[in-house]
This record gives C-alpha cells, structure tokens and sequence, in this order.
C-alpha cells in the first residue's frame, strides 16, 4: 500500500510479491477481500417460522425429555406439506431451544491430575481372550495399576479370584516397578473380593489393606460407592490394555504358552511403559519406596513360609528380591 505511492504499478507490484494484475485492482479499489464479504442471508424462507413457537415449544415444554426425533415425525403428521428436509433445522432449533430452556444438565468438572499424587487399582477378567497354558485354558485375571498423571501401568497376573493377597502383590510388584510410591492410592470397593465375607472379615480385609498403605506411606481412597466414573483414570484403560493385549496375541499367532512364567513375561513386556517426559515427571514426584517391603508384615501368608525382602538398588537397575524364610 504505501510502495505505490512512490513506484510505478508494475514496481511496486514487484517489489510487495504480488501479480501486476492485482496491484491495479488494489489501485481501483483499495479495499481489502475480507471487508467487501456481506453477511451471508437466508436463500429461502423459514420453513419453521409460523411453527417452532406456536406448535414445538409447547411439546417442550409438556414433554421435558422427548426425543428430537419424535417431534419431527409429529411436525409431518400435521403438516406433510414441508417435507422431510426440516429435520436438520428442527433438530438445531430444539439443540439451541434446551440449552436456554430446557432442564438442567449435569455439570461435569474437568479433572486435573498433578505428577506422583494418584495411583489407581482394579481387576479385570482376561477370560475372553481365549489363553491357554500348554493347551489347558486359563481362567485368570489382571491386576492393573496405573498412574493418573502420566498413564503409567503394570499388570499382575492373578489366578482366581480378587482377593487381598492378589491386590496386595499386585500394588507391591508395581510400587517397585516404578520406583516410587504416589502420594494417594485408589480403588474401588472391590466386591468380588468382599461378597462372600462377613462383617469380621471385611473390617480385617480392610485393616490390613490400610497396614499396607501405610506401610508405603499412601494415603487410601475410594470412590463413591455406585458413581464408576470417579475411578474412571483406571475403568477406561482397563478396556485399552485388553485391546492391546489382544493386538499382540494376534501379532504373536498363538494364544498358547508353554508355562505360567511365559505369559507373565509376555504381560510384562506388553504392559511396559515408555519413557516420555510426562512419566518421567510422575517418578520425580514420587517418594522412593521403603528399603524393605515385607510381604509378612501384611498378611501375605502362603503355603510356603517366606517373606520376600526387596533392596532398592538404581532406577536404571530394577530391584533385587530375595525370599527369606519366616518363622510364624
């Protein structure tokens, strides 16, 4: 704009990167592309103008909660002259018409996670992937762990049921995975696990959990009981491990192991998390894990006497178990 004021058309056209052509449109008329747009009108008439206000309102209004769609085909039963091409206008109309009249909606708060404050546990049943340990089929089920901030997870491979032995090695064997404990540890109410338990055995159920927590210094939580979408950072991805799992049991070719031990090591290496800034950021958060986590301390009692004594070496270089045996 201000080269033709001392050039020539075909300069300053030149010179500004422009087309002759255009610089003597610009010279015409000065006026930028985007000023000289108007204002889009309607290309026909409303087809809902006599009608929205004196026939769909009050179907609203009488009907909180009917479906769009029924108010559409009871528009063309009174007035079959407009046609099914309304149905989009109607549809926007009544979208608009709720949202500033229509009943109150649930209000959803978005939900931030902060690095190394919560660790999520539950169960899911692996039944349906058809698993098989040299031919025989195995009835089993995951414990999954994961952390909100960074998604970091591990898997456990339980046989049986949900019981607090299984969730208790579970929430150990990630802790030490990671390398860090998060500041508040979740889980739902765990009913598989409590159902067929008395009150005696529930409170014992429970304290012992909690022994465990504090063990690590994790503060216990759990979500309301019937709302599932308060334990949602670990419900949703329940789903994605098993659809991942299953990917690479198709990419394997086979659903059957020779042992136990090779498809725990085919969980762990499916299940292992990259090392993105995020998870990075989560483990830096995290406190390190006691020097000794002792599973006799928490009611880990088997068949065989032992206490399993992890020593933490370097992140880089995992944790060394050793079984010692114990004297009950």
């Amino acid at each position: 704009m201000t080269l033709k004021q001392t050039h020539t058309v075909p300069l300053a056209a030149a010179k500004a990167g422009i087309s002759q052509a255009t610089g003597y449109r610009f010279q015409a008329d000065p006026t930028l592309p985007s000023q000289k747009k108007t204002p889009r009108g309607r290309r026909r008439p409303d087809p809902l103008a006599d009608i929205f206000d004196a026939e769909v309102v009050p179907m609203l209004q009488s009907s909180p909660g009917i479906r769009p769609v029924a108010v559409y085909e009871e528009v063309l039963r009174r007035h079959p002259e407009l046609g099914s091409g309304i149905r989009r206008t109607l549809e926007r109309r009544i979208r608009a018409w709720n949202a500033e009249h229509g009943p109150e909606q649930e209000v959803m708060f978005r939900q931030v996670h902060e690095p190394g404050k919560m660790g999520l546990s539950d169960f899911t049943a692996m039944g349906k992937l058809g698993v098989t340990i040299a031919g025989e089929g195995l009835d089993h089920r995951l414990y999954h762990f994961r952390l909100a901030y960074s998604g970091f997870q591990h898997a456990h491979v339980v046989l049986g049921g949900e019981s607090y032995v299984a969730l208790a090695e579970g929430l150990q064997n990630a802790l030490w995975t990671l390398g860090g404990v998060p500041k508040v540890h979740r889980t739902d109410y765990l009913l598989a696990a409590l159902k067929n338990l008395d009150k005696a055995a529930k409170d014992d159920l429970t304290d012992r959990f909690d022994a465990l927590c504090q063990h690590y210094r994790m503060t216990p939580t759990r979500n309301t009981k019937g709302v599932a979408h308060e334990n949602g950072s670990i419900e949703s991805p329940n789903g994605y491990l098993k659809c991942t799992i299953e990917d690479a049991l198709l990419m394997r070719g086979s659903r059957d192991f020779d042992d136990l031990p090779a498809y725990r090591r085919f969980i762990d290496d499916d299940c292992r998390s990259d090392q993105r800034a995020q998870c990075q950021a989560d483990r830096c958060r995290t406190r390190e894990p006691p020097v000794v986590a002792s599973t006799a301390d928490h009611g880990l009692r088997g068949g065989h006497a032992t206490r399993h004594v992890a020593r933490w070496l370097h992140l880089a270089h995992g944790v060394l178990y050793r079984a010692v045996p114990v004297d009950w």
